[in-house]
Parts: C-alpha cells; structure tokens; sequence
C-alpha cells in the first residue's frame, strides 16, 4: 500500500508523524512524506523518502499581513493564515504529487489542513495524525470560516475543518479534553520521542547519579533569551546539575556566564536525554510535554504561547508537576518550583502514572499494521 504522510513545517509538526511514518515503512508499505524544504534532511535522517511541499508559517503569515493585515485582528491574522493561505498551498502542492504517487491512504497533521483537502478532492482517505492535546483556540472561528472558503474553492463546499477523519490521538486519555474524548473517529495512538540520529553527550553518561538532573529547554518556537537565561540560574541554585537546549532562536552565547554545574548545547538528542533526567522545566510544547508523560518525569511549565497554557493545566491537573505563568516566572519562584518538585513523591508517582498509561496505548508498529483496514 502507498501512503502519503503530510506535515506543516515546524519541528512540533513533522516529528510526531516521524515514528508512524517508519513503522509503515518496516510493515512493508511504500512511504512518502511530504514537508516543508528545510525539513528533507530530517526525514531522510529517518530513513524516509521526502518531498517538498507547503509553505513556511512565516512565509504565510507575511502573505496575509501584506494582504489585508492592517484591516484585521491577530486572530483574524493567524486565522486566515491557517485556515487559507497554507491549506491552499498545500492542496495546490499535493494534487501533482497525488496523481503521479498515486497514494491509498493520505495521513495528515492536524495543522495541514490543505492535505485533508486534497485527499476530499482526489477522493482518497485521510488519517489527521495529532501531535498533542486538544484545546479550544481563539483563532478558532476565523479559521474554521477562512478554510470553509478556501474548500469550496477546489469544489467542496461545506468543508469544515474537522471533516470527519479518524483521528490518531495521541494524548493519553486521562489528559486529554474531555469534550474531545466524545468525538467520534478516536484512535489511540502511542506517542513515541523522536530526535534526529546523534549521540547523548559522554559527560552526560559518567555524570554522578547522585545529584539530580534537571532539563532546561523553551522550545523551538518561542523561546527568549531572557526567561531562558532566567530559568537556568534559578534552576542552577539548587543543588542539581543542568543540561539546556538552547534552540534554534536563542544562541547559547546569549545566556552569558554561567556556574559550572550548567551544561549548555544548542540542541540535544531530546528522545534520548529522558532516562538521565529526574524534572523538566520547559515551555509547555506538546512534545516535550509528551516525552516527559512518557518517561515519567515530573515537568515545571513556563508556558509562553499557542497550546502551551492548556499543555501547563493539563501537567498542573494531573498532578504531575507545576506550572508558573507570566510574571510569576521570576527567578524566586523557579527555584521554589524546582526544589519542590525534586522532592514531591506525589508528583513522581503521577508522571509514573502517566508513563504506564501511555505504555499501554497501541504502539506506532500497531498501528501501521491496521493502515489497510483504516484505508478501506
């Protein structure tokens, strides 16, 4: 069977369809995934052929704002943004590359709404593939009316954004959202890290097990040097050894001076840091946020945007860690967070809760064996 993968370009995107992609690939399938340009190499990293297709978000928010953008609100902005301009480049993308693959099965990411439309279009199911919780947005409404234009546009009319396609969760039941539980179409799927190929540091192995390791990351997409630098010296004041992944849009350079128990890289084999570390504190991106249910470790969450304040409650709710907004994130209160949760037992035995509940979940290889009958 050919199957399509389909995926906007951002890490929080691309790499919770990277483990299916390859598990469909070993059940013998023929596997092509469509991506962003600069995201090729990372699925070839995985062993996966790729192709280009879509937009960069930047790119398409550019296209709206220098359209009609100083008539509209942000949500309107980031509305027409996800709900037109990438769903229409997206399908305009696909259909040359849907007739000449000429796939069974399309599996989309829950952001790329214009694969979903092109799968309606050539009359080939769709799986929407999630990469975390659920959540209510504000964009919600200008989204859902500028993709119902831009559907009738290719000749669907009535076309919303949730279409009826089976959607692969994967959110551990007992924190996702409970209105969404009730949809029809849930399939549970497990979530499973990915990191591109690279070795975990050797300090990181021969470190003295004795003291914690605390993980310190904001993400790929809003990290800011000054909570970044922030967070790691408030962590750095207990008595814990620190690892930080900088990312791509904050240079390690920018955190300036700081004490030797700090380990600073601008990016880390993340799926592979997890059994060395004893708390995250992080931003609040659904990968992380998964990654660590899945290991079981107890989180900190500074949320900064987007789904990062439902991903905070969700982690605050479950018991499983802490969660410190806006201008509560001072420096004090890290430190009082990070030391807390060090030491909370309860919060441990609920991310080990987390963990088993996941385990259970059907697995990537799962799955990929039902992708016939879900095709049908």
């Amino acid at each position: 069977m050919r199957v399509l993968f389909a995926a906007l370009a951002a890490h929080g995107h691309v790499h919770p369809s990277i483990p299916l992609a390859i598990a469909a690939r070993r059940a013998g399938h023929e596997v092509l995934f469509a991506a962003g340009p600069r995201f090729l190499p990372v699925l070839r990293s995985a062993g996966l052929d790729a192709t280009p297709a879509g937009m960069e978000l930047p790119d398409a928010l550019d296209v709206v704002l220098s359209r009609d953008g100083a008539s509209l609100g942000r949500d309107e902005v980031l509305g027409r943004m996800i709900g037109e301009i990438l769903p229409h480049r997206w399908a305009t993308d696909l259909a040359p590359l849907v007739a000449s693959f000429r796939p069974d099965l399309i599996v989309r990411d829950a952001g790329t709404l214009g694969a979903g439309l092109a799968g309606r279009v050539a009359g080939i199911p769709v799986l929407c593939h999630g990469f975390g919780r659920v959540s209510a947005d504000p964009i919600g409404a200008a989204m859902v009316a500028a993709f119902t234009a831009c559907a009738a546009g290719f000749g669907v009319p009535g076309l919303t954004v949730l279409t009826g396609e089976p959607f692969l969760d994967v959110c551990p039941e007992s924190v996702q959202a409970k209105d969404f539980l009730a949809r029809d179409g849930r399939i549970p799927l497990r979530p499973v890290a990915w990191s591109q190929p690279g070795p975990v540091p050797g300090w990181l192995r021969e470190r003295d097990r004795a003291r914690p390791l605390v993980y310190v990351t904001l993400g790929t997409a809003y990290a800011d040097a000054e909570l970044l630098r922030t967070a790691v010296l408030a962590t750095a004041a207990v008595a814990v050894d620190v690892v930080v992944a900088t990312g791509p849009a904050v240079s390690p350079a920018e955190l300036g001076a700081l004490p030797d128990s700090v380990r600073v890289s601008p990016w880390l084999p993340q799926a592979r840091l997890w059994r060395h570390v004893d708390l995250v504190v992080h931003h609040g991106g659904s990968g992380t946020m998964l990654g660590a249910f899945a290991a079981g470790v107890p989180q900190l969450v500074l949320p900064q945007g987007s789904d990062q304040f439902a991903n905070a409650e969700a982690v605050h709710a479950a018991g499983a860690g802490a969660r410190l907004l806006g201008a509560d994130a001072d420096r004090d209160a890290i430190t009082g967070r990070v030391r807390d949760l060090l030491a909370d037992e309860a919060a441990r035995t609920a991310a080990g809760r987390l963990a088993a509940e996941i385990a259970a979940m059907p697995s990537p290889a799962d799955l990929a064996a039902r992708l016939p009958e879900l095709a049908r």
